[in-house]
């Protein structure tokens, strides 16, 4: 119960200190300065921890039913953890169906290095023709 009114309390304060944009409505408000809300902050703050010594069943219950409220937040969290979790290996699992289905990266007119020829397992080797080995080779054109 302390925890949710000093929060309460102190995002009130950050709330009211917080810079505004001048209006014509603003000018008819009181002017309070920072000093005179920080001494009525922690007057409030003083008189809140002798609220549980004036009101003990009030805080009694108020802390039961902020220890509910807590293990509420808390089996809520572990859903959204859950459903979030649950999502993302839904996404996970439909991305790998996806890969297994992607047809290979290569044909099957060209064996990759390692695999050999499709028809009987074995390496390629020599696909040069005669007429290929007839010709002689000649090197780059020498520049002068």
């Amino acid at each position: 119960m302390r925890f949710l009114l000093r929060i309460t309390f102190w995002l009130g304060l950050v709330l009211v200190l917080l810079p505004r944009d001048k209006t014509p409505e603003s000018d008819k408000l009181p002017q309070i300065g920072a000093a005179d809300a920080v001494q009525a902050a922690t007057a409030a703050v003083s008189d809140m921890t002798q609220f549980c010594k004036r009101q003990p069943a009030a805080c009694e219950v108020g802390g039961q039913a902020a220890t509910i409220i807590g293990q509420r937040a808390q089996d809520g969290a572990k859903k959204i953890y859950q459903i979030i979790n649950d999502k993302k290996e839904q996404i996970t699992n439909e991305k790998n169906e996806k890969n297994d289905k992607k047809a290979p990266d290569h044909t099957g007119s060209i064996t990759v290095a390692g695999e050999g020829d499709a028809t009987t397992g074995e390496a390629v080797r020599d696909t040069l023709t005669q007429d290929d080995l007839a010709l002689e080779w000649r090197g780059p054109p020498i520049a002068n």
